[in-house]
């Protein structure tokens, strides 16, 4: 079963919750009530030494969580300025904000000075009901609370952000915690959520009481991936296991120039634990790719009969890493789209997809959002507006499972609940990585794992390797190589856990 703070939940389902809940009896103003006493606590707790606190509010519910803010800080005995953007537009939301005023809470005007002396800065503009392009005052008030040289502790959703897509629309508070309300909201963990959210802290409130367990703690639009899910998908392996067990994964890449991509893949897949890794390059590298790494074998064929015969003799296949858009290229690509193999499409594999669009039924595509861009034939910054969306339709689309890549890397399947990833270091924003991902993802399938449980285990082994790596390296300068000792020690992962940076 799930635990709750990994179930990941669209804006409408978030609202069916809370409907069932109000419909069950607990009164809507009973829930803003908790929500804002669970904002103010966390407020404590993470800021004691607070003295003052400004707190912006909007005109919906959210707005109404920050009067119950302001009005308990007040009576802690802490200065507050409040700033009502909007009247209240619920009679919960008006009740909360009388309560303020009575604990002695006067809203005031917009103005920068409210930032003035403030220790932490409350954000209760919007919350999840941000859909489009933001107005003013909206607008100038984030900015402001963005240049205030207080900590920032967002209600539910930082204001500006997308729930759904992790969109800023222009602009969002950046904040350094957000409190998150029933459920962890999809946007806080892909897009340009992670920018902006700092650390989520989710508070469920009271809602799915009276609801079976199985239906609490589970469902939801997606999963946070995690050590635990990655154990259980990970194969096992008994004492009496051999080469032969661990599956031989092909590797088709490396063209002219490009050796250094398909050996990554190899070197990646045979520290997550693939029996024998064979790689497919042109003429031109077999000396290169052999030269770097003894344990790979490496073949360079001449006919395209060839490449079926190594296919045919194979348990999965990744194509793409340095592959190029020859018609060399092409004819191996071609090879390896037409065989029933569990494949891995990477790189220039997905290029020449794009070019030529058909299903491959249980494969794993692994685009970064350039490659989804020409794949599903829109901008990259469209890309970027609805990364679930588009994750959605192009594994729609190519009857494959759809590895997004980015800041919370999406794993999606038609059908099944979605992945997310939120772990990864900065510093892996560099050349190379994605080969490791495709050489790690690679491995898992051809020692049997299904394409969905691969691609969710290889995006986390992958993830968290680059945590260690960046936390070792310090981050700024980490190449692809530096994650290789960490595969194997997560591929196995012992019952204590691996996972040591805090997260």
């Amino acid at each position: 079963m799930n635990r709750l703070q990994d179930v990941l939940c669209s804006v409408s389902e978030v609202r069916e919750l809370e409907a069932a809940q109000i419909a069950n009896g607990v009164p809507a103003e009973a829930l803003m009530q908790s929500a804002g006493s669970s904002a103010f606590r966390l407020l404590r707790q993470c800021w004691p030494q607070a003295e003052q606190i400004a707190v912006y509010c909007g005109g919906g519910n959210n707005g109404g969580d920050g009067y119950v803010v302001a009005g308990l800080a007040a009576a802690a005995g802490l200065r507050v300025n409040l700033v009502a953007l909007a009247p209240p537009s619920s009679p919960e939301a008006e009740r909360a904000k009388e309560k303020a005023q009575a604990a002695g809470v006067q809203p005031i005007g917009h103005s920068s000075q409210v930032l003035r002396g403030a220790d932490v800065v409350v954000d209760a503009l919007l919350g999840i009901g941000v859909t489009g392009p933001l107005r003013e005052p909206y607008v100038s008030a984030i900015r402001e609370i963005n240049q205030s040289p207080g900590a920032r502790l967002a209600i539910d959703v930082p204001s500006g952000l997308n729930a759904d897509s992790g969109t800023a629309f222009p602009c969002a508070v950046s904040a350094d915690v957000t409190i998150t309300f029933i459920r962890n909201k999809r946007g806080l963990f892909t897009g340009s959520g992670p920018d902006y959210g700092g650390t989520i802290v989710l508070e469920p409130l009271s809602v799915g009481v009276g609801a079976p367990r199985a239906q609490q703690e589970s469902g939801g639009w997606g999963l946070r991936l995690s050590e635990e899910w990655v154990k259980k998908v990970l194969p096992f392996r008994h004492a009496s296991f051999h080469k032969g067990n661990a599956g031989h994964l092909l590797i088709i890449g490396g063209g002219p120039g490009m050796p250094g991509a398909a050996s990554l893949a190899g070197r990646a897949a045979l520290r997550s634990g693939a029996g024998r890794v064979t790689i497919v390059c042109h003429p031109d590298n077999r000396l290169a790719v052999s030269s770097y790494t003894p344990e790979l074998m490496v073949v360079a064929p001449q006919e395209h009969r060839d490449v079926v015969a190594l296919l045919d003799q194979s348990d999965a296949v990744v194509i793409g890493p340095g592959l190029g858009r020859s018609e060399w290229a092409k004819s191996l690509y071609v090879a390896c789209r037409d065989h029933p193999l569990p494949k891995v499409l990477d790189a220039d594999a997905l290029n020449l997809l794009s070019s030529e669009p058909v299903p491959l039924p249980g494969s794993v595509m692994t685009p970064h959002p350039g490659e989804a861009a020409r794949l599903s034939r829109l901008t990259v910054v469209e890309v970027q507006s609805d990364r679930p969306a588009v994750a959605d339709t192009l594994a729609c689309n190519f009857d494959s499972v759809c590895v997004l890549k980015g800041a919370g890397t999406l794993v999606v399947e038609t059908g099944k609940q979605v992945l997310v990833c939120d772990r990864g270091h900065p510093g892996m924003a560099t050349a190379g990585m994605g080969d490791v991902l495709s050489g790690v993802i690679g491995a898992l399938l051809g020692q049997g794992v299904n394409s969905y449980e691969a691609a969710g285990a290889g995006t986390w082994i992958h993830a968290v390797a680059g945590d260690l790596a960046g936390a070792r390296a310090g981050g700024i300068g980490l190449m692809a190589t530096d994650l290789e000792p960490y595969l194997a020690r997560l591929r196995t992962i012992p019952p204590s856990g691996v996972v040591t940076d805090g997260r």
